[in-house]
């Protein structure tokens, strides 16, 4: 299990108003990803500690911000 800030405050979903949660894959990268629908950031890679709370903090501004990826049935 990954550890994440806690202080980070993520916007609802702005495609379902969902409730969006930091994801880490693999330990080498991280996006926002929408717990109902799935809408998701881009997803940013990280090599160390340093990059890695940078990584964090730019996927919750683009999730905050909208910048979301949501495919529908058939894309």
């Amino acid at each position: 299990m990954v550890e994440v800030n806690p202080n980070y405050i993520l916007e609802e979903c702005p495609i379902c108003r969902g409730a969006g949660m930091v994801v880490h894959e693999g330990g080498w990268n991280v996006q926002v990803e929408c717990a109902d629908c799935s809408a998701h950031t881009v997803y940013v890679e990280y090599e160390n500690e340093t990059e890695k709370k940078a990584a964090e903090e730019k996927v919750v501004t683009l999730w905050n911000i909208g910048k979301v990826i949501k495919s529908d049935v058939g894309e």
